[in-house]
Protein backbone atom coordinates (compact mmCIF):
# COMPACT_ATOMS: atom_id res chain seq x y z
CA UNK A 1 0.00 0.00 0.00
CA UNK A 2 1.42 3.18 -0.91
CA UNK A 3 2.58 5.34 2.02
CA UNK A 4 1.62 9.39 2.50
CA UNK A 5 4.39 11.84 3.92
CA UNK A 6 2.89 15.16 4.75
CA UNK A 7 4.41 18.19 5.05
CA UNK A 8 0.84 20.02 5.70
CA UNK A 9 -1.69 19.68 7.97
CA UNK A 10 -4.30 19.52 4.82
CA UNK A 11 -5.26 15.96 3.91
CA UNK A 12 -6.33 14.55 0.60
CA UNK A 13 -8.02 11.98 -1.34
CA UNK A 14 -6.40 11.60 -4.40
CA UNK A 15 -2.81 13.28 -5.62
CA UNK A 16 -3.11 15.84 -9.00
CA UNK A 17 -1.86 14.47 -12.07
CA UNK A 18 0.66 16.16 -14.69
CA UNK A 19 -1.16 18.72 -16.30
CA UNK A 20 -0.85 17.95 -20.16
CA UNK A 21 1.13 21.13 -22.00
CA UNK A 22 -2.17 22.10 -24.26
CA UNK A 23 -4.58 22.60 -21.07
CA UNK A 24 -1.52 24.44 -19.25
CA UNK A 25 -1.39 26.81 -22.04
CA UNK A 26 -5.12 27.10 -22.22
CA UNK A 27 -5.45 27.57 -18.06
CA UNK A 28 -2.50 30.48 -19.12
CA UNK A 29 -5.05 31.99 -21.46
CA UNK A 30 -7.86 32.21 -19.10
CA UNK A 31 -6.10 33.50 -16.42
CA UNK A 32 -5.85 36.45 -18.41
CA UNK A 33 -9.48 37.28 -18.65
CA UNK A 34 -9.17 37.77 -14.71
CA UNK A 35 -6.03 39.96 -14.91
CA UNK A 36 -7.43 43.36 -13.78
CA UNK A 37 -11.39 44.46 -13.41
CA UNK A 38 -10.37 48.25 -13.94
CA UNK A 39 -11.32 48.20 -17.43
CA UNK A 40 -14.52 47.01 -16.20
CA UNK A 41 -15.25 49.49 -14.05
CA UNK A 42 -14.38 52.17 -16.68
CA UNK A 43 -16.85 50.37 -18.81
CA UNK A 44 -19.22 50.94 -16.66
CA UNK A 45 -19.24 54.29 -15.84
CA UNK A 46 -19.15 54.83 -19.61
CA UNK A 47 -22.38 52.85 -20.24
CA UNK A 48 -24.12 54.99 -17.79
CA UNK A 49 -23.46 58.01 -19.26
CA UNK A 50 -23.88 56.40 -22.45
CA UNK A 51 -27.33 55.57 -21.38
CA UNK A 52 -27.95 59.09 -20.00
CA UNK A 53 -27.52 61.28 -22.36
CA UNK A 54 -29.22 58.66 -25.21
CA UNK A 55 -32.46 58.14 -22.71
CA UNK A 56 -32.20 62.45 -23.07
CA UNK A 57 -31.81 62.81 -26.43
CA UNK A 58 -34.48 60.27 -27.17
CA UNK A 59 -36.66 59.06 -24.15
CA UNK A 60 -37.97 55.80 -24.64
CA UNK A 61 -39.29 53.15 -22.44
CA UNK A 62 -37.49 49.77 -24.45
CA UNK A 63 -33.86 51.95 -23.82
CA UNK A 64 -34.75 52.62 -20.50
CA UNK A 65 -35.55 48.60 -19.89
CA UNK A 66 -32.50 47.49 -21.83
CA UNK A 67 -30.14 49.76 -20.66
CA UNK A 68 -30.78 48.72 -16.98
CA UNK A 69 -30.70 45.03 -17.29
CA UNK A 70 -27.48 45.66 -19.23
CA UNK A 71 -26.07 47.64 -16.13
CA UNK A 72 -27.42 44.60 -13.70
CA UNK A 73 -25.28 42.01 -16.23
CA UNK A 74 -21.96 44.30 -16.52
CA UNK A 75 -21.92 44.51 -12.64
CA UNK A 76 -22.55 40.72 -12.10
CA UNK A 77 -19.54 40.86 -14.78
CA UNK A 78 -17.26 42.89 -11.89
CA UNK A 79 -18.57 41.16 -9.08
CA UNK A 80 -17.47 37.97 -10.57
CA UNK A 81 -13.82 39.07 -11.61
CA UNK A 82 -13.73 40.64 -8.31
CA UNK A 83 -14.49 37.32 -6.79
CA UNK A 84 -12.58 34.87 -8.53
CA UNK A 85 -9.97 36.99 -9.71
CA UNK A 86 -7.59 35.17 -6.57
CA UNK A 87 -8.95 31.79 -7.84
CA UNK A 88 -8.22 32.70 -11.21
CA UNK A 89 -4.79 34.31 -10.53
CA UNK A 90 -3.18 32.01 -7.90
CA UNK A 91 -5.09 27.91 -8.36
CA UNK A 92 -3.54 25.18 -10.24
CA UNK A 93 -5.82 25.03 -12.46
CA UNK A 94 -6.97 21.87 -14.84
CA UNK A 95 -9.12 21.83 -17.93
CA UNK A 96 -12.10 21.20 -16.05
CA UNK A 97 -11.70 24.33 -13.68
CA UNK A 98 -10.39 27.15 -16.32
CA UNK A 99 -13.16 26.38 -18.42
CA UNK A 100 -15.46 26.73 -15.36
CA UNK A 101 -14.17 30.34 -14.88
CA UNK A 102 -13.84 30.50 -18.12
CA UNK A 103 -18.12 30.22 -18.93
CA UNK A 104 -18.22 32.31 -15.34
CA UNK A 105 -16.58 35.12 -17.16
CA UNK A 106 -18.50 34.81 -20.84
CA UNK A 107 -22.10 34.99 -19.91
CA UNK A 108 -22.56 38.05 -17.78
CA UNK A 109 -19.95 39.74 -20.64
CA UNK A 110 -21.66 38.03 -23.45
CA UNK A 111 -25.14 39.09 -22.09
CA UNK A 112 -24.51 42.79 -21.55
CA UNK A 113 -22.74 42.41 -25.34
CA UNK A 114 -26.12 41.15 -26.53
CA UNK A 115 -28.12 43.80 -24.57
CA UNK A 116 -25.98 46.40 -25.83
CA UNK A 117 -26.58 45.64 -29.15
CA UNK A 118 -30.25 45.82 -28.80
CA UNK A 119 -30.19 49.24 -27.29
CA UNK A 120 -27.88 50.56 -30.46
CA UNK A 121 -30.69 48.95 -32.83
CA UNK A 122 -33.34 50.73 -30.60
CA UNK A 123 -31.48 54.04 -31.07
CA UNK A 124 -31.35 53.28 -35.22
CA UNK A 125 -35.25 52.16 -35.10
CA UNK A 126 -35.87 55.82 -33.31
CA UNK A 127 -33.57 57.70 -35.89
CA UNK A 128 -31.93 60.43 -33.99
CA UNK A 129 -29.24 61.19 -35.32
CA UNK A 130 -27.48 62.30 -32.33
CA UNK A 131 -27.90 58.93 -30.14
CA UNK A 132 -27.03 57.29 -33.57
CA UNK A 133 -23.91 59.17 -33.62
CA UNK A 134 -23.39 58.83 -29.85
CA UNK A 135 -24.08 55.14 -29.96
CA UNK A 136 -21.53 54.27 -32.62
CA UNK A 137 -18.79 55.45 -31.25
CA UNK A 138 -19.86 53.38 -27.89
CA UNK A 139 -20.44 50.14 -29.99
CA UNK A 140 -16.87 50.76 -31.70
CA UNK A 141 -15.39 51.23 -28.29
CA UNK A 142 -17.07 48.66 -26.66
CA UNK A 143 -15.10 46.22 -29.22
CA UNK A 144 -12.16 47.57 -29.24
CA UNK A 145 -12.45 47.17 -25.14
CA UNK A 146 -13.51 43.49 -26.60
CA UNK A 147 -10.15 43.20 -28.53
CA UNK A 148 -8.16 44.08 -25.60
CA UNK A 149 -9.44 42.11 -22.52
CA UNK A 150 -10.95 39.23 -23.98
CA UNK A 151 -8.17 38.98 -26.65
CA UNK A 152 -6.43 35.84 -25.25
CA UNK A 153 -9.46 33.67 -26.42
CA UNK A 154 -10.83 34.98 -29.65
CA UNK A 155 -13.80 32.89 -29.94
CA UNK A 156 -15.58 34.67 -27.45
CA UNK A 157 -13.39 37.94 -28.42
CA UNK A 158 -15.46 37.18 -32.21
CA UNK A 159 -18.98 35.98 -30.22
CA UNK A 160 -19.24 39.63 -28.55
CA UNK A 161 -18.08 41.69 -30.93
CA UNK A 162 -20.99 39.87 -32.90
CA UNK A 163 -23.38 40.35 -30.48
CA UNK A 164 -22.74 43.82 -30.00
CA UNK A 165 -22.22 44.82 -33.69
CA UNK A 166 -25.03 42.33 -35.51
CA UNK A 167 -28.49 43.97 -34.29
CA UNK A 168 -27.74 47.29 -35.07
CA UNK A 169 -26.07 46.49 -38.56
CA UNK A 170 -29.15 44.19 -39.69
CA UNK A 171 -31.16 47.26 -39.06
CA UNK A 172 -28.76 49.46 -40.92
CA UNK A 173 -28.76 47.42 -43.71
CA UNK A 174 -32.85 46.71 -43.72
CA UNK A 175 -33.26 50.65 -44.14
CA UNK A 176 -31.57 50.27 -47.17
CA UNK A 177 -29.80 54.06 -47.48
CA UNK A 178 -26.93 54.63 -48.74
CA UNK A 179 -24.92 55.65 -46.03
CA UNK A 180 -26.65 53.01 -43.16
CA UNK A 181 -25.38 50.47 -45.84
CA UNK A 182 -22.09 51.87 -46.27
CA UNK A 183 -21.66 51.81 -42.16
CA UNK A 184 -23.23 48.47 -42.03
CA UNK A 185 -20.48 47.50 -44.50
CA UNK A 186 -17.34 49.23 -42.93
CA UNK A 187 -18.07 48.40 -39.36
CA UNK A 188 -18.55 44.63 -40.81
CA UNK A 189 -15.03 44.68 -42.19
CA UNK A 190 -13.95 46.39 -38.86
CA UNK A 191 -15.27 43.10 -37.28
CA UNK A 192 -14.02 40.76 -39.47
CA UNK A 193 -10.78 42.52 -39.83
CA UNK A 194 -10.33 42.58 -35.89
CA UNK A 195 -10.98 39.05 -36.06
CA UNK A 196 -8.21 37.83 -38.03
CA UNK A 197 -5.95 40.02 -35.61
CA UNK A 198 -7.14 38.29 -32.85
CA UNK A 199 -6.57 35.21 -34.31
CA UNK A 200 -2.77 36.13 -35.14
CA UNK A 201 -2.63 37.55 -31.58
CA UNK A 202 -3.61 34.72 -29.79
CA UNK A 203 -1.00 32.02 -32.10
CA UNK A 204 1.52 34.61 -31.10
CA UNK A 205 0.86 34.41 -27.37
CA UNK A 206 -0.44 30.87 -27.45
CA UNK A 207 2.57 29.68 -28.72
CA UNK A 208 4.93 32.23 -26.54
CA UNK A 209 3.44 30.31 -23.46
CA UNK A 210 4.06 27.42 -24.75
CA UNK A 211 7.59 27.98 -25.14
CA UNK A 212 8.20 29.73 -21.66
CA UNK A 213 6.44 25.98 -20.03
CA UNK A 214 8.76 23.81 -21.28
CA UNK A 215 11.17 26.22 -20.91
CA UNK A 216 12.33 26.10 -24.51
CA UNK A 217 13.82 29.70 -24.58
CA UNK A 218 17.03 29.19 -22.35
CA UNK A 219 19.66 26.96 -23.57
CA UNK A 220 21.55 26.86 -20.04
CA UNK A 221 18.97 24.25 -17.87
CA UNK A 222 19.08 22.36 -15.54
CA UNK A 223 19.89 18.44 -15.81
CA UNK A 224 17.16 17.26 -13.78
CA UNK A 225 14.14 19.11 -14.39
CA UNK A 226 14.98 21.06 -17.23
CA UNK A 227 14.71 23.90 -15.98
CA UNK A 228 17.58 27.09 -16.01
CA UNK A 229 19.84 27.17 -13.72
CA UNK A 230 21.27 29.82 -11.63
CA UNK A 231 23.70 31.07 -14.48
CA UNK A 232 20.91 30.88 -17.05
CA UNK A 233 18.55 32.94 -14.73
CA UNK A 234 21.09 36.03 -14.20
CA UNK A 235 21.91 36.26 -17.68
CA UNK A 236 17.92 35.96 -18.29
CA UNK A 237 17.38 38.50 -15.79
CA UNK A 238 20.16 40.78 -16.66
CA UNK A 239 19.12 40.81 -20.42
CA UNK A 240 15.55 41.36 -19.74
CA UNK A 241 14.80 43.07 -16.41
CA UNK A 242 15.06 46.44 -17.26
CA UNK A 243 13.50 46.45 -20.77
CA UNK A 244 10.08 44.50 -19.54
CA UNK A 245 10.00 46.27 -15.78
CA UNK A 246 11.15 49.65 -17.54
CA UNK A 247 7.82 51.02 -15.79
CA UNK A 248 6.97 48.94 -13.56
CA UNK A 249 8.19 46.87 -10.17
CA UNK A 250 10.32 43.60 -10.62
CA UNK A 251 9.77 40.67 -7.70
CA UNK A 252 11.65 37.67 -6.89
CA UNK A 253 10.46 34.79 -4.93
CA UNK A 254 12.76 32.62 -3.22
CA UNK A 255 11.41 28.55 -2.45
CA UNK A 256 12.34 25.81 -0.74
CA UNK A 257 10.66 22.36 -0.23
CA UNK A 258 9.46 21.42 2.91
CA UNK A 259 8.84 17.40 3.93
CA UNK A 260 11.43 16.54 0.97
CA UNK A 261 14.05 14.99 2.75
CA UNK A 262 11.96 12.47 4.28
CA UNK A 263 10.51 11.67 0.72
CA UNK A 264 14.40 10.77 0.33
CA UNK A 265 14.90 9.19 3.30
CA UNK A 266 11.82 6.76 2.97
CA UNK A 267 11.32 5.89 -0.86
CA UNK A 268 15.31 6.54 -1.83
CA UNK A 269 16.79 9.23 -4.08
CA UNK A 270 15.21 8.25 -7.02
CA UNK A 271 11.58 8.62 -6.16
CA UNK A 272 12.66 12.06 -4.77
CA UNK A 273 14.09 13.09 -8.04
CA UNK A 274 10.79 12.46 -9.72
CA UNK A 275 9.02 14.44 -7.10
CA UNK A 276 11.39 17.56 -8.09
CA UNK A 277 10.99 16.88 -12.03
CA UNK A 278 6.94 17.07 -10.95
CA UNK A 279 7.39 19.93 -8.64
CA UNK A 280 9.21 21.82 -11.85
CA UNK A 281 6.60 20.71 -14.10
CA UNK A 282 4.03 22.73 -11.99
CA UNK A 283 6.08 25.80 -10.75
CA UNK A 284 6.24 25.86 -14.92
CA UNK A 285 2.19 26.13 -14.89
CA UNK A 286 1.94 28.17 -12.43
CA UNK A 287 4.12 31.47 -13.18
CA UNK A 288 3.00 34.28 -15.25
CA UNK A 289 3.37 35.10 -19.55
CA UNK A 290 6.96 36.19 -19.29
CA UNK A 291 7.87 35.14 -15.88
CA UNK A 292 10.68 32.45 -15.19
CA UNK A 293 11.77 29.96 -12.96
CA UNK A 294 14.82 28.36 -11.75
CA UNK A 295 16.22 25.59 -10.06
CA UNK A 296 18.74 26.75 -7.79
CA UNK A 297 19.89 24.08 -6.60
CA UNK A 298 18.62 20.79 -4.61
CA UNK A 299 15.14 21.44 -3.51
CA UNK A 300 15.40 25.38 -4.06
CA UNK A 301 14.15 27.27 -6.84
CA UNK A 302 13.76 31.06 -7.78
CA UNK A 303 11.12 32.84 -9.52
CA UNK A 304 11.33 35.95 -11.38
CA UNK A 305 8.66 38.57 -12.18
CA UNK A 306 8.83 41.19 -14.60
CA UNK A 307 7.10 44.68 -15.16
CA UNK A 308 4.25 44.53 -12.15
CA UNK A 309 2.17 47.42 -11.67
CA UNK A 310 1.48 46.63 -8.18
CA UNK A 311 3.34 44.55 -5.33
CA UNK A 312 0.38 42.65 -4.10
CA UNK A 313 0.64 41.12 -7.73
CA UNK A 314 3.69 39.50 -6.07
CA UNK A 315 1.47 38.56 -2.95
CA UNK A 316 -0.99 36.81 -5.29
CA UNK A 317 2.12 34.33 -6.75
CA UNK A 318 3.64 33.66 -3.94
CA UNK A 319 0.19 32.26 -2.86
CA UNK A 320 -0.11 30.64 -5.59
CA UNK A 321 2.98 28.73 -5.76
CA UNK A 322 1.85 27.56 -2.34
CA UNK A 323 -1.17 26.29 -3.29
CA UNK A 324 0.86 24.57 -6.62
CA UNK A 325 3.25 22.60 -4.48
CA UNK A 326 0.65 21.73 -1.89
CA UNK A 327 -1.35 19.95 -4.09
CA UNK A 328 -0.07 16.28 -3.12
CA UNK A 329 2.26 14.39 -5.60
CA UNK A 330 1.43 10.71 -7.09
CA UNK A 331 5.63 9.56 -7.72
CA UNK A 332 6.14 5.74 -8.49
CA UNK A 333 2.83 4.18 -6.94
CA UNK A 334 3.14 6.58 -3.41
CA UNK A 335 0.96 9.34 -2.66
CA UNK A 336 3.19 12.29 -1.50
CA UNK A 337 2.43 15.63 -0.13
CA UNK A 338 4.63 18.27 0.49
CA UNK A 339 4.22 21.84 1.02
CA UNK A 340 6.70 25.08 -0.12
CA UNK A 341 7.62 28.32 1.85
CA UNK A 342 8.26 31.41 -0.29
CA UNK A 343 9.85 34.54 0.12
CA UNK A 344 9.73 37.96 -2.16
CA UNK A 345 11.02 41.14 -2.62
CA UNK A 346 9.84 43.41 -4.69
CA UNK A 347 11.88 46.25 -6.16
CA UNK A 348 11.84 49.42 -8.29
CA UNK A 349 15.34 49.99 -8.58
CA UNK A 350 16.53 48.89 -12.05
CA UNK A 351 20.34 49.14 -10.42
CA UNK A 352 19.28 46.19 -8.13
CA UNK A 353 21.93 42.80 -9.19
CA UNK A 354 19.82 39.47 -9.36
CA UNK A 355 21.96 37.88 -6.76
CA UNK A 356 21.02 40.97 -3.69
CA UNK A 357 17.40 40.50 -4.42
CA UNK A 358 17.91 36.55 -4.56
CA UNK A 359 19.99 37.20 -1.21
CA UNK A 360 16.87 39.44 0.29
CA UNK A 361 14.26 37.02 -1.19
CA UNK A 362 16.27 34.38 0.70
CA UNK A 363 16.21 35.79 4.17
CA UNK A 364 12.56 36.80 3.38
CA UNK A 365 12.22 32.73 3.03
CA UNK A 366 14.17 32.20 6.23
CA UNK A 367 12.48 34.79 8.31
CA UNK A 368 9.00 33.37 7.53
CA UNK A 369 9.99 29.79 8.37
CA UNK A 370 11.23 31.27 12.04
CA UNK A 371 8.16 32.87 12.25
CA UNK A 372 6.16 29.84 11.63
CA UNK A 373 8.19 27.34 13.51
CA UNK A 374 8.00 29.93 16.60
CA UNK A 375 4.11 29.55 15.91
CA UNK A 376 4.09 25.68 15.44
CA UNK A 377 5.73 25.50 19.42
CA UNK A 378 3.32 28.00 20.96
CA UNK A 379 0.81 26.08 19.77
CA UNK A 380 2.33 22.87 21.24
Amino acid sequence: MARTISASPTDADAAAGTIALADRVYAELVRGLYASPLQAVYMAFIFTGYLALVLHAAPDAAILILGLLALAAWATRILTTVRLQRKALTAQLDRQAAKRLEMLFAVPYGSFAALLGMIGARVFHLDNGDARVLTICVLVGFCAGIATGVGSRPRLATLFMALTMAPTLVFALAEARPLTIGLAFIAMAYVVGGRQSLRMRHDMVKAEIGHRLVSLSLARRDNLTALPNRLALREHFEANAEVISAHGLVAVHYLDLDGFKPVNDAYGHGTGDRLLEQVANRLRGAIRNGDIVARLGGDEFAVVQFGLSRAEEAVLLAERLRTTIAQPFEVDGHFIRISTCVGTVVSDNRADPLDSLLHAADARLYQAKRTRNAGTRRVA
